[in-house]
Parts: C-alpha cells; sequence; structure tokens
C-alpha cells in the first residue's frame, strides 16, 4: 500500500480503527473518520505521520462530500476507500420500530453509502483508479429475527456495490464488499462473557471474529494483488456459512 492515499470512514473503533491502522502501517497515507471524536486518538497508534483525524458524518447530506474534498485538497487524489460507517437498532419485530428509527438506521447505512460513493468515485476516477471497499455483514445474504431493518440496509449495500462494479470497471475502480459476521468489537464486549461463548459456539472455528481478521481482507482487497476482483461480497465467518 506504500503510496497510496486511503480514505477509512467510521475508523474510531472496532473493525474501522482495525482496518485504519493496518492501513497506515502497510504503507498508506491515511484519513480516518469519526463522529464520536474518538478517532483523534488513531494517530498516535499510526507510524508518525501516515493517519489524520477528520470528522465526517455521513448521514448528513454534505458530509461525504465535505470529507472527500478535504482529501482532494490535502493529496490531490483518492486510491482506496474504506466505509465501515454504519449503525444498528434495538431488537424489534418490525411492526414495533418507529419510523423514526428506521429512518435513521436507513440514513446512515443505505443512504450514507450512496452519498459516501457519489463523492468519492469521481476523485478516484480521475486518480486512475483504485479500490472502494464497502463494509457489509452477513445479513446481506441471511436474515435473521428481530433485525429486518438492519438486514434490508445490508442487503442494499451489497446491490449498490454490485452495481457500482459494473459501472466503473471501466474506470479502473474496483468495487467490493466485506460481509462480517459476529466480531468481537468493544461494543460486544460490554455483553457478559457467557454470552459470548454462546455466540462462539455457534462457530466452527470455535472463536468470535477479530477486528484484525476484517483488516486483512481489506488490506488484500485494496492491496494491487486484488486488482481482478470486483463486484464480489467476502463473506468472513469462521465458517458458519459452510454448513
Amino acid at each position: 500500500m506504500d503510496n497510496k492515499i486511503a480514505l477509512v470512514v467510521g475508523a474510531a473503533g472496532g473493525i474501522g480503527k482495525a482496518i485504519a491502522l493496518r492501513f497506515a502501517r502497510e504503507g498508506a497515507t491515511v484519513i480516518a473518520t469519526g463522529t464520536s471524536g474518538r478517532e483523534k486518538d488513531l494517530a498516535a497508534l499510526a507510524p508518525t505521520g501516515s493517519l489524520t483525524p477528520l470528522h465526517c458524518d455521513i448521514a448528513e447530506a454534505d458530509g461525504p462530500e465535505q470529507a472527500v474534498a478535504t482529501v482532494d485538497a490535502r493529496f490531490g487524489r483518492l486510491d482506496l476507500v474504506v466505509n465501515n460507517a454504519g449503525i444498528g437498532l434495538p431488537r424489534k419485530r418490525l411492526h414495533e420500530i418507529d419510523l423514526d428509527e428506521w429512518q435513521r438506521l436507513m440514513d446512515v447505512n443505505l443512504r450514507g453509502t450512496f452519498l459516501m460513493m457519489k463523492a468519492a468515485l469521481p476523485r478516484m476516477i480521475r486518480s486512475g483508479g483504485g479500490s472502494y471497499i464497502n463494509i457489509g455483514s452477513t445479513g446481506a445474504y441471511r436474515a435473521s429475527a428481530l433485525a429486518a431493518p438492519y438486514c434490508a440496509s445490508k442487503g442494499g449495500i451489497l446491490q449498490l456495490t454490485r452495481a457500482a462494479a459494473l459501472e466503473y470497471v471501466e474506470d479502473k475502480v474496483r468495487v467490493n464488499a466485506i460481509c462480517p459476521g459476529t466480531v468481537r468489537t468493544p461494543l460486544l464486549d460490554r455483553h457478559p462473557p457467557e454470552f459470548l461463548d454462546q455466540l462462539a459456539a455457534r462457530i466452527p472455528m470455535g472463536r468470535l471474529a477479530e477486528p484484525d481478521d476484517i483488516a486483512s481482507l481489506a488490506v488484500f482487497l485494496g492491496s494491487d494483488e486484488a486488482s481482478y476482483i470486483t463486484g464480489q461480497g467476502y463473506v468472513i465467518d469462521g465458517g458458519r456459512f459452510a454448513g
């Protein structure tokens, strides 16, 4: 990833943090965004001068455009984007979900994905191509009870990814999605250990994914070694989907 300019969206913690730091350690210059302020802590964890934090809320209409314009103004090009921004909802049956809850989730997960791609792809074309990675979910492939809006949004992200891959292939922009299963993030670690053990017991590999597992796949898809891969959704779940 030497000399690549990378924008990692939703990098304040968990998967996004792991991806931003791995990209920086692999030689990329990284702009890492977040909304909580915790993204400011990342620069101290990365090689000196390799990572710049940036506030960005992709649910705001002008948030993605401002973020991409900032990258363009500072570096003059954009080679790599990872959009990890996303939220969930409290577990409810579909008829119990308020319209405001539905809209907030769609604004971040699906509308925000569209707005970020709309802002970033023209810059990537002007840079001569690159790799765009959306972080989806196994929920894009297999529905779960009490998570209808989340599954719908992730399914939409996967189809946006596939359509964009076809639209921008001649511009040398590869577009793929990573669809993790259950990942051990700080948010998940708030649950009791016995609950985490129950989750791990469902997985053939016998453990939850770590954020670095997802980062490793992102590094590959973002690198020139994946130059023939586009339009794909990569399930990374320790074998759970296999049977």
